[in-house]
């Protein structure tokens, strides 16, 4: 079935678009596994990138969290905890904070407390959701490594408003039952090794190559 619903979504995709004038925001969420492929995406993009990220990981809710430490010693890009109506801008990359999810309205950040979804806060739907109501069609989509659902109902939601939906690829994620659950869901555009997965952002971005670090 995976196969299938490879060459699917590659014929669906019909190859990168000219994206200079088609995508304003990349969210990506992962679970088990996930911090390690949203480092390996991040420390491939140049300082240069052309949208905000947001991130979402299923963090413990009674840990602090050092992911944005972490992650600055792998990316040019700025990255930060999101913040209360906060501004996006392109080039940063804005994490969920613990145990709150992270909603878009218009451009400006918003936390919320509401209940789990999926049996996670933040999750990964409530974002994708979030992020469509205001950005549409200009969304890029990317479900990583984990365990459980969360991600896939909102990956679909993408696809349906016409953004671009993308998957790591399940034979080599390191938990691969959320990354299955998105291709089961949606018609995705792309599953991708890991590798390939920041080249292609930065193709679908219209960002500049350059150096990553």
């Amino acid at each position: 079935m995976r196969n299938a619903l490879k060459a699917e979504a590659s014929h669906a995709a019909g190859g990168l678009v000219d994206a200079q004038s088609r995508y304003d925001i990349v969210v990506m969420g992962g679970s088990a596994g996930g911090l390690e492929s949203v480092r390996t995406i991040l420390s491939s993009l140049p300082a240069t990138f052309a949208l905000p990220i947001l991130v979402v990981l299923h963090l413990h809710p009674k840990f602090t969290s050092h992911v944005a430490e972490i992650l600055r010693r792998q990316t040019p890009l700025q990255v930060k905890d999101a913040e209360e109506e906060e501004t996006l801008a392109s080039g940063w990359v804005y994490l969920a904070p613990t145990n709150l999810h992270l909603l878009v309205n218009r451009g400006l950040v918003k936390l919320s407390s509401t209940p789990q979804v999926n049996y996670s806060r933040p999750a990964i739907d409530r974002t994708f959701d979030s992020v469509v109501k205001t950005y549409g069609a200009k969304v890029i989509g990317v479900v990583l490594s984990g365990s459980g659902r969360d991600g896939s109902e909102g990956l679909r939601t993408i696809k349906e408003a016409g953004g671009f939906a993308v998957v790591e690829d399940p034979l080599g994620a390191r938990f691969p039952a959320m990354p299955t659950a998105a291709m089961t869901a949606a018609t995705v555009d792309r599953i991708l090794p890991l590798g390939e997965i920041a080249p292609l952002l930065i193709e679908l971005s219209g960002s500049l190559r350059g150096s990553a670090g």
